[in-house]
């Protein structure tokens, strides 16, 4: 099946500026890309035409710190966190569809709440059996036992370096993708819990080596300087939060820029701050624990953005005060908080996000995967626009409409 899209202005991902032009998407993959008055027309035969009337078409958008797990969407709010395995799954389901109808063809996992869901679901949106966004599963977020109330799950892996080797290798017999170690506590669980490092170097340099032999990614939570410094030096690929880096760790960021990915999951702390609970539930701790983090990321964010670090965007949804499907939000903050432009913004989420997926997706270009949104107006102008899935006129992903545009002759 060849599709033709024409009549659109091209977002292809790289921040650079729109262009009018032409896109061939053929099985899979992009084919050809034409921008107009520079290049010829892209032959009509036999294809499929899809009249863009002056619509954006964009690569779909990552998601960099996704939960599917965590059972909240804005189709379902669900007042428990753990969930029995059997809703827990259904919930995962529906959650991965939804962001694909949100306009995200990608997810990079930052946790689940099971051990094997994200694998299963993962393999079934591939097959085609489930809709659902290209997933790089990952398991239950590992936390040493009695870790300053860091609750990740049922399973207790031990301590020790040889600890940690026996749960890269389970990971490994699980079929994930990437381990999430928590190198830091949490202050919105424990007052004063992120300051804590949970693990010894010992432990993350036996976890991180492990990985490496057993070809798994590791991404680490961390809130601590110094657990953002352990993890830098023994070899994690994406750090989240890092609110408390200080200039050495800002500077090691820097240093592993070309291997490392960073984000700050700013979208939680927003919403922690807005959310409006009813009486009997207590939040008071929580908004007290958001201030000082969107203070120090409206100034270490855009020192990172200077310095090359990549940041994306992604931003712990899945609570019922910060569902999933409202990720698109993330994008508005990098502009309203860290000062990046709406298409800067935008290519964190597709060109760094393909990045970070490390598939040929997150890019208009030939040869790339057909991941294609089709938006109603100009993102570039208001990445705002993003955040109501009507503005999507269309959803493609692999070459297939996942959301067909109304008309197509």
């Amino acid at each position: 099946m060849r599709h033709l899209f024409s009549n659109v202005w091209i977002f292809d991902g790289t921040g650079a500026d729109r262009f009018r032009g032409e896109v061939m998407v053929e099985g899979g993959r992009i084919t050809a890309v034409a921008r107009l008055g520079r290049d010829p027309e892209l032959p009509r035969d036999g294809a499929t035409a899809v009249d863009g009337k002056g619509g954006t078409l964009m690569p779909g958008l990552v998601e960099a710190h996704g939960h599917l797990t965590w059972p909240s969407s804005v189709e379902r709010i669900i007042h428990r966190f753990e969930l029995p395995p059997e809703e827990m799954t259904l919930a995962a389901a529906r959650n991965a569809r939804v962001l694909l109808d949100h306009g995200f063809t990608s997810v990079y996992s930052a946790g689940a709440l099971g051990e094997r869901v994200e694998v299963v679901l993962r393999d079934d949106i591939r097959d085609g059996h489930l809709p659902g966004p290209r997933l790089r599963a990952s398991t239950i977020e590992r936390s040493p036992p009695g870790s300053d109330g860091v609750e990740t799950g049922h399973i207790d892996h031990g301590r020790g370096p040889d600890a940690m080797r026996s749960f890269i290798d389970h990971c490994k017999g699980l079929g994930i993708d990437s381990v999430k170690l928590l190198l830091s506590g949490e202050d919105a669980l424990l007052p004063g819990s992120s300051q804590h490092i949970l693990y010894t170097d010992a432990e993350v340099a036996a976890a991180c080596q492990r990985a490496r032999e057993q070809g798994l990614w590791v991404n680490a939570h961390t809130q601590a300087s110094d657990a953002v410094k352990m993890g830098l030096r023994h070899g994690v690929r994406v750090l989240y939060h890092c609110t408390y880096a200080d200039e050495e760790a800002v500077d090691m960021l820097e240093a592993a820029k070309a291997d490392i990915f960073m984000a700050p999951a700013i979208g939680i702390i927003v919403a922690t701050l807005e959310a409006k609970p009813p009486p009997h539930i207590d939040m008071g701790a929580m908004k007290e624990s958001a201030k000082p983090v969107i203070e120090r990321a409206t100034r270490l964010i855009p020192e990172l953005k200077r310095r090359g670090v990549r940041v994306l965007p992604g931003g712990d949804y899945g609570f019922p005060f910060n569902p999933n499907g409202r990720n698109g939000r993330d994008l508005e903050h990098f502009v309203t908080l860290f000062g990046y432009s709406p298409a800067e913004a935008l290519a964190a989420a597709t060109g760094l996000g393909g990045q970070i997926m490390d598939l040929p997706v997150g890019l208009v270009r030939e040869g790339y995967l057909a991941d294609l949104l089709l938006v109603a107006g100009d993102p570039t102008a208001d990445v705002g626009i993003l955040q109501n899935k009507r503005n999507l006129l269309a959803i493609m992903q692999d070459g297939r409409f996942h959301k067909a545009p109304a008309v197509a002759v």
